[in-house]
C-alpha cells in the first residue's frame, strides 16, 4: 500500500485489517460488497458498531485493537471524549504485544510532551522499536 496508507487504504474493523482500495475495486467489479477481507456484511461494519467492535477485540488483547482504540481515545473521535492519558494505558499495551504503530504513536506522544512529559530516551526507544518492526515512518 503506497504512503501515506491512510489516503490508499481503509480499516475495517471486523478484522481488524486494513484493506487498499484497489483490492476494494477488485472486489466489487465481482460482486463483492462486504468487507473484502473476511466478507462481514457492509451493514454491520456502521460507525456505530466501531467503539464496541474494538472494546471486544481490546478486552481480548488484539494489539491492532487496542492500537485503534487508543487512536479513538487519542483524538477524541467515534462519540469519546479525548483521554490521552487512556490512549497512552491502551498504546502501551498494545507496544507490549508488538504493534509497530502503538511504538510509534507513543514515541510521538513523548516527542511532543502530549499527556505525558517529554522524554527524548523514551521517544528514541519507542521509534527504534517501531523502525526495527517495519514501520517507515519511524525510519
Amino acid at each position: 500500500i503506497p504512503l501515506p496508507m491512510n489516503e490508499h487504504s481503509g480499516f475495517y474493523i471486523c478484522c481488524m485489517k486494513r484493506v487498499c482500495h484497489g483490492c476494494v475495486v477488485a472486489a466489487a467489479k465481482r460482486g463483492i460488497v462486504d468487507c473484502p477481507f473476511c466478507r462481514t456484511s457492509a451493514a454491520a461494519l456502521g460507525d456505530d458498531a466501531l467503539i464496541p467492535q474494538l472494546q471486544k477485540r481490546a478486552d481480548a488483547k488484539d494489539p491492532t485493537a487496542l492500537e485503534a482504540l487508543g487512536e479513538q481515545y487519542g483524538t477524541g473521535k467515534c462519540g469519546l471524549e479525548k483521554d490521552v492519558p487512556r490512549a497512552i494505558e491502551l498504546w502501551s499495551e498494545a507496544a507490549g504485544l508488538g504493534s509497530q504503530d502503538s511504538h510509534f504513536n507513543l514515541g510521538i506522544r513523548y516527542f511532543e510532551g502530549d499527556g505525558v512529559p517529554r522524554d527524548a530516551a523514551k521517544v528514541v526507544y519507542h521509534w527504534e522499536k517501531a523502525a526495527m518492526q517495519g514501520h517507515v515512518k519511524a525510519r
